[in-house]
């Protein structure tokens, strides 16, 4: 059944329906997304944070790990009473705390090619934010399948890379175009290579407004192009790729 706005709505969202690209009809189809957020760490935090507040209406989480002392320092939704508590389980009733309009599915469980089918159908957009490239290159290979849209984030020591892909257009790149091969997850792995936390969390928030813009059809999307930010020198660049031939993403 479609969500409809009513007076606690427009109280409790009044500051984005006013922004023209907005407005009543905007913060509707916020109301009827779907989400599924994959992981739930430095990135997949601020992302879960940020949606739920926008009012996004169902929001799916998927993380297998639980709340360790070393999450703390870039990891927003957790605390010191969470650590040894799963994911999952905290995220969710954060979110509830928030917004309890929101409708959250949670997936106590680590994504495979067994599961990832099942997991993604019913969402619309799916945020990948978790810590390895094989994660991310199957994440970008069904979403494919199932033409959805998947924004894809990675964070290593000062940097940040944000990925922005609609599969229902046929025209735009995938990963595996960008990529000439798949990278070493020790590039991703924070406890070797070591993350500044507030990092985690502009990525994140990108990831999070990149979201929001596809559900609202702003048009300003990161077409064929990745974000990247180098947060020691303060640098933001956009790099243009384009489809590859015989690349997975090419009919």
């Amino acid at each position: 059944m479609s969500k409809q706005i009513n007076k606690k709505n427009i109280e409790r969202y009044s500051r984005q329906i006013i922004l023209k690209n907005v407005g009543p009809i905007g913060q509707k189809r916020i109301l009827n997304s779907k989400v599924l957020i994959i992981g739930l760490g430095g990135l997949g935090c601020p992302v879960a944070d940020h949606l739920c507040r926008a009012g996004v209406g169902t929001i799916g989480i998927v993380d297998f790990d639980k709340v360790s002392l070393s999450n703390l320092h870039r990891q927003s939704f957790y605390s010191h009473k969470d650590i040894k508590k799963f994911k999952v389980d905290v995220v969710k009733k954060k979110i509830n705390l928030i917004n309890p309009k929101i409708k959250v599915k949670k997936f106590k469980k680590a994504i495979t090619e067994n599961n990832v089918s099942s997991l993604i159908k019913k969402f619309d957009i799916i945020i990948d934010g978790s810590d390895n490239f094989k994660t991310k290159f199957l994440l970008n290979k069904i979403s494919i399948k199932y033409n959805k849209t998947l924004i894809i984030g990675a964070i290593s020591k000062f940097d940040g890379h944000v990925f922005s892909f609609n599969f229902n257009n046929r025209k735009e790149p995938c990963l595996k175009c960008f990529y000439q091969s798949e990278p070493s997850d020790n590039i991703l792995n924070c406890e070797r290579e070591g993350i500044l936390g507030p990092v985690a969390g502009v990525i994140g928030s990108l990831q999070a407004n990149e979201a929001l813009k596809r559900i609202l059809l702003t048009k300003d999307y990161l077409n064929k192009k990745i974000l990247i930010l180098d947060a020691l020198k303060l640098n933001f660049k956009k790099v243009l790729f384009n489809k590859k031939r015989n690349c997975i993403c090419k009919k």
